[in-house]
């Protein structure tokens, strides 16, 4: 039997041998999901304005308040309100109240009710409508369709007071935004016919 032996030098030499012939590892995500693309990476609300983070990994889903009350990345689900990896939603309690949400991608084309954006952005909800038929639940949705690629770039979104039709001023409305995997929210008042509120983000 032959006793072979190696100097340290030579195990060195060999295991950087097989190093270089090794396939390199990826510490980077490999998912291509739209869900894993679209993070965003500034969320801007409007100014003077504090994103809220709280809500009750316990509690029931609420509909038609544009809000993610039980913590699981998602708004109003269960309430018939379309979703998708970009969603804004608003919502607001005085009936008679025409608030507009206008949603517009980094290609400047704005989401509007009946057609798809060139991104695939679509809006299912304008409220209250002309035939009334949200019913007092009012609540503006735009959503991503879910075999759409997200665009990079800025979205800009715009909150309109269009009519106040005889309602108290000022307008509260709830503003909830699902991006990606992060849901945010936020409150405006609108005090006047025509007054905006304004904020965006960027993927």
């Amino acid at each position: 039997m032959v006793s072979t032996s190696f100097r340290p030098s030579e195990v060195v030499a060999v295991l950087a041998a097989m190093a270089a012939c090794a396939s390199p590892i990826s510490l980077r995500p490999t998912s291509s999901s739209p869900e894993a693309a679209s993070s965003a990476s500034t969320f801007t609300p409007p100014p003077g304005i504090l994103l809220e983070t709280t809500c009750v990994t316990t509690a029931h889903e609420l509909c038609f308040d544009a809000t993610d009350n039980n913590c699981n990345g998602l708004i109003d689900e269960g309430c018939g309100v379309n979703s998708g990896v970009i969603q804004v939603a608003a919502a607001w309690a005085e009936e008679e109240a025409d608030v507009d949400l206008l949603l517009t991608d980094p290609a400047g084309d704005l989401a509007k009710p009946g057609s798809l954006t060139v991104s695939g952005l679509a809006k299912d909800r304008d409220c209250p409508g002309s035939d009334r038929r949200c019913r007092g639940q009012n609540m503006e949705n735009v959503f991503l369709e879910p075999e759409a690629e997200p665009l990079r770039g800025v979205y800009k979104v715009i909150l309109k007071l269009e009519k106040t039709n005889g309602a108290r001023l000022p307008i509260k409305v709830r503003v909830g935004a699902r991006v990606g995997p992060r849901v945010y929210g936020f409150s405006v008042e609108l005090g006047f016919q025509g007054e905006e509120k304004s904020f965006e983000f960027r993927l």
